[in-house]
């Protein structure tokens, strides 16, 4: 019974490595798009989870464990409130007088900030990252049970969208000049300065973040050769290392074997020892003495 119930658990942490392997390997394999898809899904999912979601209140969406370190928002709106009021929500100020297109009567703006994943989605040749990346993209929310969500587009007739960002991290003993990067969905970026300390103007939805110039890395080549010195000494010590297990194994085979023959040899010593002849060409265990004497039955001869 304990056998099975170890075997059982075994099984189980086997399976739970499994999924958690290969939710990462899916994560690591999302596209821009498909990130964008994922953050909608689970934002349409915390309004499904309500039974009457409030128009106008920024809801959080509850991300899986292989998202950690996002983070997702979620905010429906009436087509007439977007164009009077606008929406200042999360890190973005989107200003009145903008048209979604096409036409709906409700829109939900999906908010996002990638975290600590910002720099494996979102690089910038010879630029390194000094904030989280974040971002919104708008949907028609009509229809909150509709199975397959239009994105739409927006045309700006006023202002442009401002987007603030709290946490600035500079590289260490970094002096550049801080500059607002925005990715586009065709995958170019686009540069530009900061119009306010920490805060970058957009004219589209989209991703954005800031950035700073970093001079590229130079290793001189005696480092160079330092470094395939001990890739050298680390292969050569890993192979050795494996012979040596290796013959430690064999070793340990063949000391196993040696007992086990000498465990049989001495069971086979303890038991009844027996002489032996030659009969013809054969040798043929002979015993000394007959273990049962004959005893008659009726002690008068015939």
């Amino acid at each position: 019974m304990g056998s099975k119930r170890r075997w059982y658990f075994i099984w189980v942490i086997c399976c739970l490595c499994l999924f958690i392997s290969s939710s990462g390997q899916a994560l690591n394999n999302l596209t821009h798009d498909d990130l964008d898809d994922l953050f909608q899904d689970y934002a349409f999912k915390a309004f499904k989870a309500l039974v009457r979601p409030r128009t106008g209140k920024l809801y959080n969406a509850a991300l899986p464990v292989n998202l950690s370190g996002m983070e997702a928002s979620v905010v429906r709106l009436r087509r007439g409130s977007f164009w009077v009021r606008g929406a200042n929500f999360s890190t973005f100020h989107i200003p009145p007088r903008i048209i979604p297109l096409p036409y709906v009567k409700r829109l939900a703006i999906v908010y996002q900030n990638l975290g600590n994943w910002s720099s494996y989605y979102y690089r910038v040749p010879g630029y390194a990252l000094v904030a989280p990346v974040v971002g919104f993209m708008v949907y028609d929310a009509s229809n909150l049970s509709a199975t397959s969500i239009t994105k739409l587009s927006l045309s700006l007739r006023g202002d442009p969208i401002s987007i603030r960002f709290p946490q600035v991290v500079l590289p260490e003993g970094s002096n550049s000049t801080i500059r607002c990067a925005t990715f586009s969905e065709d995958g170019s970026v686009l540069l530009s300065e900061m119009t306010l300390p920490s805060e970058c103007l957009g004219h589209d939805q989209g991703h954005f973040s800031l950035v700073v110039s970093v001079p590229p890395i130079a290793v001189p080549l005696k480092r160079k050769v330092k470094l395939w010195k001990w890739w050298a000494i680390g292969f050569g010590s890993g192979f050795i290392g494996l012979v040596l297990v290796g013959l430690v194994g064999i070793v340990a085979l063949t000391f196993v074997k040696k007992n086990k023959f000498g465990e049989m040899e001495r069971r086979a010593s303890e038991g009844e020892a027996f002489d032996t002849v030659w009969i013809g060409t054969s040798k043929m265990p002979s015993a000394r003495v007959i273990r049962t004497q004959p005893v008659l039955e009726n002690g008068d001869a015939p």
